[in-house]
């Protein structure tokens, strides 16, 4: 059955005199487990989509509905999922296990890691733009938005992310608390009743830079007034302080670092916030040009820096319509 959502999107693309040409849909799929390449949509990996949806409720069911309602409405159309965890499937061992019971791992519990369409559309742009020698270096990729995380890449290949089992993990994001301590789970169901629905949904959606400002997940509503709100000067701060250790644990993780790329919402778009990450990472030889910075070029690190800092526009919606052509063979 169609959601509301998906029923509405319908409707208005079915009013576009362009929908008439359209040979085939794409779609961003957040959690593909062992799927690494990109898959013509069948009943039997709907079924498969189905039976995942328990480890990411907040993203696969809608997913799920949209796809449905296309083959639903639109049988001839050929549809492609397009997993965001695809990127990191060779990622090593070590950097996949979790510190829990192994038996764990035979139900699929590890870390995934998500943002990989956005992943892998970066490294193609840094391979365009800066070449070859470039793409295979040891380079930190930071796609920074409402949703936000890190990647590490050498030659190529994701090593290690920042977002793990699920999407909440990692950095503090908008409305996601990012890392936090496992115990607090229980403290919380002891202190206040909280069900673990209820602190999914707490994490998940009323966390991160809205939870420790109490005003916006916005972080252009939280710069315009960091100065009179101290509560909005502790997210802002918190963020950049976040982010600024994941790059340090990642240069760690590549033995060194060559190449830093912002992108996504707030990395493509806050100067600031760059300058405040980069302001802490002068050990590792990461020096910005402020002029550059300020004016969002390409190259936003002086000519002496050790580390070349990028500012690359990601596009997922690019990745995926190159996925699809990709996946259903040019010119047929």
């Amino acid at each position: 059955m169609e959601s509301g959502a998906a029923t509405s999107l319908l409707d208005w693309l079915e009013r576009q005199p362009a929908f008439a040409a359209v040979g085939a849909v794409g779609h961003r799929v957040v959690h593909g487990m062992q799927h690494v390449e990109p898959e013509l949509i069948t009943e039997q990996l709907l079924g498969e989509l189905r039976s995942m949806r328990a480890f990411v409720p907040e993203h696969l069911p809608r997913e799920i509905a949209l796809i449905e309602a296309v083959r639903d409405r639109h049988p001839s159309l050929q549809q492609v999922a397009c997993f965001d965890t695809a990127f990191h499937h060779d990622m090593p061992r070590v950097a996949k296990q979790l510190a829990i019971p192994r038996r764990f791992e035979a139900i699929g519990v590890q870390r995934y890691g998500f943002h990989g369409l956005s992943y892998a559309f970066l490294m193609d742009e840094l391979e365009r733009t800066a070449g070859a020698a470039a793409a295979r270096g040891r380079v930190v990729l930071a796609h920074l938005g409402s949703g936000a995380s890190l990647a590490a890449v050498r030659d190529g290949k994701s090593v290690d992310t920042s977002m793990g089992f699920t999407p909440a993990s990692g950095l503090v994001m908008g409305t996601r608390a990012g890392d936090v301590d496992p115990g607090l789970v229980a403290f919380l169901a002891r202190a206040e009743g909280m069900t673990a629905e209820r602190f999914e949904a707490m994490a998940n959606r009323e966390s991160g830079l809205l939870g420790v400002s109490e005003t916006s997940s916005d972080m252009r509503a939280l710069l315009a007034c960091e100065a009179t709100d101290v509560r909005a000067a502790e997210a802002v701060a918190l963020f950049c302080y976040q982010a600024k250790k994941w790059v340090g644990a990642f240069a760690a993780a590549l033995d060194g670092l060559d190449t830093l790329v912002f992108a996504g919402g707030i990395g493509e778009n806050a100067p600031a916030i760059r300058s405040r990450i980069c302001d802490g990472l002068r050990f590792l030889g990461v020096e910005l040009d402020a002029a550059a910075n300020d004016r969002t070029l390409s190259v936003i690190s002086t000519h002496a820096s050790r580390v070349t800092v990028r500012v690359i526009h990601t596009d997922e919606e690019q990745m995926i319509a190159r996925s699809v052509y990709r996946r259903l063979g040019a010119g047929r």
